[in-house]
């Protein structure tokens, strides 16, 4: 009796342990391709349970594919981008990578510490986007860890030089994207100076929650944006500094919308001037301890969706305005207007020049700190 009480239990403990395994979320090696130069750019794909997989590259610590099931079980790839290492090269789209030193705008590209000003490449109109010509989408990243479950994750480092694109201080960045049992992708970017300088962080994930090479596009999505207010901006997409309010203006996401409802509203010069959305949402003033709800999005077609979670004030919105057909992605098919969307956690654009904004500087024994969380949603029960 007491032997066959123990081969009970031992069984069970056996099927406890294979069920967690199965369960258990991995983390897979690999290579994404050679640079010019002759250095690899390697991968990891981050993989769960329920058939969620995301592949992140070393190239712009980039979320190269992020696949999970619509409401019926069938797979797609949700991430807009491409299969190899050349078309990321030769046709740099921000599709995935983090974004910095300064993600975002900076007017004229300039900025000042302390009394000395700082020029950084002019690379959007008169203005810098995403930290200059060569911003940490365009460098290759270093993978220091990779983990399996139940959490599986890769942390990747940069270190960007004092005075690289004209940013004071050397920077050292650690990137971290981890995916659990739950469907929740998180990424974690971290980075300290050992000089005064300037940091805005973020991911540009460009999304299609049908599959990015599907003909349904982006805009049938539906959209909520629980902000009170956002930033309007002049015609080189710069803040003017107000918080204007989005009652009764094409910028109210506060009940569910679709994408495309008011995206060419022309009663609207700020939709004029951005040819749709490219906005800051403001969700809150200051960086919080812990994360809040940014945005849900729901693809009625396929059922997927996401919540998206983040420690930052504030939400850039941009539609795809500016895909022109001149990129095709790992489907085959052309990337137009409005076939993606883009949704940045981050600090408010042109920051460090604007007097009521949050601040973006960091010291030296200070840790900049973003943390953002997809939790991702299939339409099925339980998901």
């Amino acid at each position: 009796m007491t032997l066959n009480k123990s081969a009970l239990l031992l069984g069970a403990a056996l099927v406890c342990a294979l069920a967690s395994n199965a369960e258990a979320a991995t983390a897979k090696r690999g290579t994404f391709g050679k640079l010019p130069d002759g250095r690899t750019v390697e991968s990891v794909t981050l993989t769960n349970g329920k058939g969620v997989s995301a592949n992140i590259i070393g190239w712009g610590a980039t979320i190269q594919s992020l696949i999970m099931p619509d409401r019926n079980g069938k797979k797609a790839d949700i991430a807009l981008g491409y299969d190899n290492l050349e078309q990321y090269l030769a046709k740099p789209q921000y599709f995935g990578p983090i974004v910095g030193r300064f993600g975002n705008r900076l007017a004229a590209g300039k900025f000042t510490l302390d009394g000395q000003t700082y020029q950084t490449p002019i690379n959007n109109g008169k203005n810098a986007l995403h930290g200059g010509t060569t911003g940490f989408d365009k460098v290759l990243w270093t993978i220091t860890s990779v983990k399996d479950g139940p959490t599986a994750s890769v942390t990747l480092r940069y270190v960007s030089p004092d005075g690289d694109m004209g940013y004071p201080g050397t920077l050292t960045v650690d990137a971290t994207y981890s995916l659990d049992e739950q469907n929740h992708l998180t990424i974690d970017y971290r980075a300290t100076t050992d000089k005064t300088t300037i940091v805005n962080l973020t991911n540009h994930g460009c999304w299609n929650l049908s599959g990015e090479g599907s003909s349904n596009g982006a805009m049938g999505h539906v959209v909520t944006i629980p902000a009170q207010t956002y930033l309007p901006t002049d015609d080189g997409a710069i803040p003017t500094g107000e918080f204007r309010p989005v009652a009764g203006t094409v910028f109210d996401f506060r009940t569910p919308r679709a994408i495309g409802d008011r995206v060419r509203d022309a009663s609207d010069q700020q939709i004029i001037w951005a040819r749709g959305y490219d906005h800051n949402w403001v969700i809150g003033r200051e960086v919080t301890k812990d994360q809040h709800l940014m945005a849900r999005v729901r693809d009625p077609a396929s059922g997927r969706g996401f919540e998206l979670w983040s420690n930052q004030p504030g939400l850039q919105f941009y539609s795809g305005n500016f895909l022109d057909g001149t990129s095709h992605g790992k489907a085959k098919k052309v990337y137009r207007e409005g076939d993606g969307f883009v949704m940045e956690p981050q600090l408010f654009p042109d920051s460090p020049n604007q007097k009521g904004f949050t601040s973006a500087r960091l010291e030296p024994g200070q840790t900049y700190h973003n943390v953002m969380t997809y939790r991702l949603t299939t339409g099925q029960a339980g998901r």
